[in-house]
């Protein structure tokens, strides 16, 4: 893990950025098409503003979603919501959203594993608190799906089901982008970067993960 640690949010939101479209160039330069999967929650917004506004090239770019909340279309719960807020119109077209308005949830997942490129060029991840990331969520039976690149968490989590990429996907992946800010999540940043698998980040065997965080690491961290 190659770790980047910055001043606050709007400049780890830089540096996330910067590092999208340095892995986009190359990806579009090489095979033609930039393959990005983007995770929900509010830390990536601003890195997704900055995206939209630099030299990204969207039409050769799709955007997946690496997890999203069962909730109706339009609702704030959505993580889709919260892209078709952020990017402006000429971006949207790039993205890929998870199917979770599906009355058969468990097809509609292997729909969108079946569209899925064979590796992602990039997959954006966020930390909780509680060591989650994407929606691979502490005790859930998601955890244990490694025949899936997309599967349903067996329970709720802060009030719905979610649909998620896998480890699998995941693992695949050509690059991982940790962005990781705000307070509380000093232990858990602690135990991924420690690869302890007590978390459900830390399980992840991804080899070519770069880390950008606004908290400080402790002395054992890779920081470069």
């Amino acid at each position: 893990m190659v770790s980047r640690v910055v001043a606050d949010a709007e400049a780890a939101a830089i540096e996330a950025a910067r590092i999208v479209e340095m892995v986009a160039d190359a990806a579009i330069a090489d095979r033609g098409r930039f393959n990005f999967a983007v995770s929900g929650g509010k830390t990536p917004w601003r890195m997704l503003e900055l995206l939209a506004e630099s030299s990204l090239n969207w039409s050769r770019t799709s955007l997946f979603q690496v997890d999203e909340r069962i909730a109706p279309t339009g609702s704030t719960q959505r993580n889709l919501t919260h892209l078709v807020l952020t990017l402006p119109l000429i971006c949207q077209a790039a993205i890929r959203p998870m199917p979770v308005g599906a009355d058969d949830l468990a097809t509609a997942a292997s729909g969108y594993e079946y569209s899925l490129p064979d590796r992602f060029d990039l997959v954006h991840l966020g930390l909780g608190p509680d060591g989650h990331t994407a929606s691979l969520i502490p005790d859930d039976q998601i955890l244990e799906v490694t025949d899936r690149q997309v599967a349903i968490t067996a329970g709720d989590y802060q009030g719905t089901r979610r649909m998620s990429l896998t480890y699998k996907a995941i693992d695949r992946a050509r690059q991982i982008l940790f962005l990781v800010t705000g307070e509380g999540k000093e232990e858990a940043l602690s135990k991924l970067t420690a690869g302890d698998p007590s978390i459900p980040a830390g399980r992840i065997e991804n080899p070519n993960v770069t880390l950008v965080t606004d908290i400080e690491l402790s002395e054992t961290a890779d920081a470069t």
